[in-house]
């Protein structure tokens, strides 16, 4: 197996390793290390600026195990499927597919998802529905939260995104990830009040955190949770 650095150097590995892997040539690193990204369900290999080759090699194929062992623990890719019940900006609906045309529509009273049009389509449009009620919720909430701030939200954008959740522009523009809509409530909110609080503070200072915490009681709890499950919700495909 050949890996290529940042660098664009490669060397080999003596071992049909079986798995994907990333790796950075850090100037910062003191030693080799490998840890699991569970986004992109693949191993992560830092290498310090003076480590050999050698050393590299061998520290690889000597836990190639470890990364196996972790990596079939990462959850399978998930699609939506008809009868599958999700949750919604904290609400679970059940997804009902109907063969005939129609639009994607919610049944709040019922907990409904009503998904019409070829089976073979349902993934799609579950996925295009929940990206525009992504947009409207998180428009109508992040105006709602920057008002208590005295300021505004320029635009909501819903993106595709793997390497963060959201993030907030010098020019008042804030980024949701669509996944962000599957998201538990308090996980939401806290979202919503980080990337709003940046609207007055674009640092992670003292000063934006008490912020945070001063619009949403739960950050704490909404962080600590996308710390330990927010790779869930990279499960969707």
């Amino acid at each position: 197996m050949k890996i290529t650095l940042l660098s664009g150097k490669t060397f080999d590995i003596n071992a049909d390793l079986g798995f994907d892997m990333k790796v950075v040539h850090s100037g910062r690193s003191r030693r080799l290390t490998l840890r699991i990204d569970k986004k992109d369900r693949m191993a992560v290999l830092t290498i310090p600026k003076y480590c050999s080759r050698k050393k590299a090699v061998s520290f690889v194929e000597s836990h190639q195990d470890w990364v196996r062992d972790n990596l079939s623990k990462i959850p399978e890719l998930k699609f939506f499927k008809n009868h599958d019940v999700i949750s919604l900006f904290g609400r679970e609906y059940t997804i009902e597919h109907s063969p005939v045309r129609g639009s994607t529509r919610l049944d709040k009273k019922n907990k409904i998802l009503y998904v019409s049009g070829g089976i073979e389509f349902l993934h799609r449009r579950v996925k295009d529905f929940i990206k525009k009620l992504a947009m409207e919720e998180f428009t109508a909430r992040s105006a709602a939260v920057a008002d208590k701030i005295g300021k505004t939200v320029h635009n909501v954008c819903i993106k595709d995104t793997k390497s963060r959740w959201a993030s907030c522009s010098t020019l008042n523009n804030i980024n949701y990830s669509w996944r962000l809509a599957l998201a538990p409530e308090f996980v939401i909110r806290y979202i919503v009040a980080h990337e709003v609080s940046h609207l007055k503070h674009q640092d992670h200072s003292p000063y934006f955190w008490a912020l945070v915490e001063f619009l949403e009681e739960d950050a704490s709890r909404g962080r600590e949770w996308l710390t330990e499950n927010g790779h869930l919700l990279y499960t969707y495909k």
